[in-house]
């Protein structure tokens, strides 16, 4: 299990390139986050705060997104064990 807390927010809506606006991961980053090592979290959360830095002067609500769906979920969730 992870000692790296997720950054989840609980506001699950992915922009066009499936970033989550709430947390800043990609859904492929999102699936298995407890299965994942300290070495792949870390680099994740490397990755969040770049994202949250190019997305603050953005407006988040001038930002098409989508709320996650299960077949979209599944698909990560499949995909991140195959990995």
């Amino acid at each position: 299990m992870s000692r790296i807390d997720s950054p989840c927010i609980a506001c699950c809506k992915l922009d066009q390139q499936k970033i989550c606006i709430g947390c800043y991961r990609h859904i492929s980053e999102i699936a298995n986050w407890n299965r994942k090592t300290d070495a792949e979290l870390n680099a994740i959360m490397r990755q969040v705060a770049i994202r949250k830095e190019q997305y603050a002067n953005i407006n988040h609500h001038s930002i098409e997104t989508s709320p996650i769906t299960q077949a979209e979920w599944q698909a990560a969730k499949i995909k991140a064990r195959l990995s």
